[in-house]
C-alpha cells in the first residue's frame, strides 16, 4: 500500500560479520531484506555516519573501554568500538544489499556530540532527524522496520515512530541484535508494551 514505508534500519559494514561493531549474523538478513524492498512501495534507508573521534566512541574517553555505560549530557551513553567513520568501508551498506530503490537515505549520529540511535531522533529524544515530517508530507502512516540492531537502533525507532503516530510493525526475523546484558528481552518487552506489531 503506496501509505506505507519499509525502513532498513544500518545494514552496514561494520555491523555485519568481520565489521567493527560486528551483530552475530547481521549479514544473514540480507536475502530477506532484498525481498522486502523489492516487494515494498517506498523504501528508507538508514545509515550510521560518525564523525572520527565521536563521542559516543570508547577510545573518545581516557581510559574506557567499549560497552561500558557513562552518563553525557542527555543521559546515560553506551560507549561503542570506533564504527561506521564517514567515508569509511564500514560505513558502506553492504555489498549484498539491493538498495538502489531507496527513495531516501538518512544518515545519523554526524552531531560529533551526540549519539544517534532512532531514525527519528538523537539520543536526547528532542532533535528530529527530519523523518517524521518526510514521511508526513509522503502521506505515509505505517512503517515496517528490519535491519540491525534489534534491540538498539529498531527498537528506539520503533519506539519513536509510535510516539510520531505512526503505525509500527517490526519484522524480526529480518533483524539481528547484540544482545548487551539481556538487552534484547528488555527491548521487546519495552516496543510490544508500547504498541509495536512484532512480525
Amino acid at each position: 500500500m503506496s501509505n506505507e514505508a519499509l525502513i532498513v534500519i544500518d545494514m552496514q559494514n561494520d555491523f555485519c560479520p568481520g565489521g567493527a561493531l560486528a551483530v552475530a549474523g547481521g549479514d544473514e538478513i540480507v536475502p530477506l531484506v532484498n525481498d522486502l524492498i523489492r516487494h515494498a512501495d517506498h523504501v528508507v534507508m538508514t545509515q550510521d555516519w560518525h564523525p572520527a573521534g565521536h563521542s559516543s566512541f570508547a577510545s573518545s574517553h581516557h581510559g574506557r573501554k567499549p560497552f561500558e555505560a557513562i552518563e553525557m549530557d542527555y543521559g546515560p551513553q553506551t560507549l561503542w568500538p570506533d564504527h561506521c567513520i564517514q567515508g569509511s568501508t564500514g560505513s558502506r551498506f553492504h555489498s549484498g544489499l539491493a538498495w538502489g530503490k531507496a527513495e531516501l537515505v538518512l544518515r545519523k549520529g554526524f552531531r560529533p556530540n551526540i549519539d544517534s540511535y532512532s531514525a527519528f531522533f538523537e539520543n536526547d529524544h528532542k532533535t528530529p532527524t527530519g523523518l517524521t515530517g518526510y514521511l508526513r508530507e509522503r502521506g505515509i502512516s505505517a512503517v515496517t522496520l528490519v535491519g540491525l540492531a534489534t534491540d538498539f537502533c529498531v527498537a528506539y525507532s520503533a519506539l519513536d515512530a509510535i510516539r510520531q503516530g505512526f503505525r509500527v510493525t517490526v519484522k524480526l526475523d529480518a533483524c539481528r541484535a547484540i544482545d548487551l546484558n539481556g538487552s534484547l528481552d528488555a527491548m521487546l518487552a519495552r516496543i510490544r508494551e508500547a504498541g509495536v506489531a512484532l512480525a
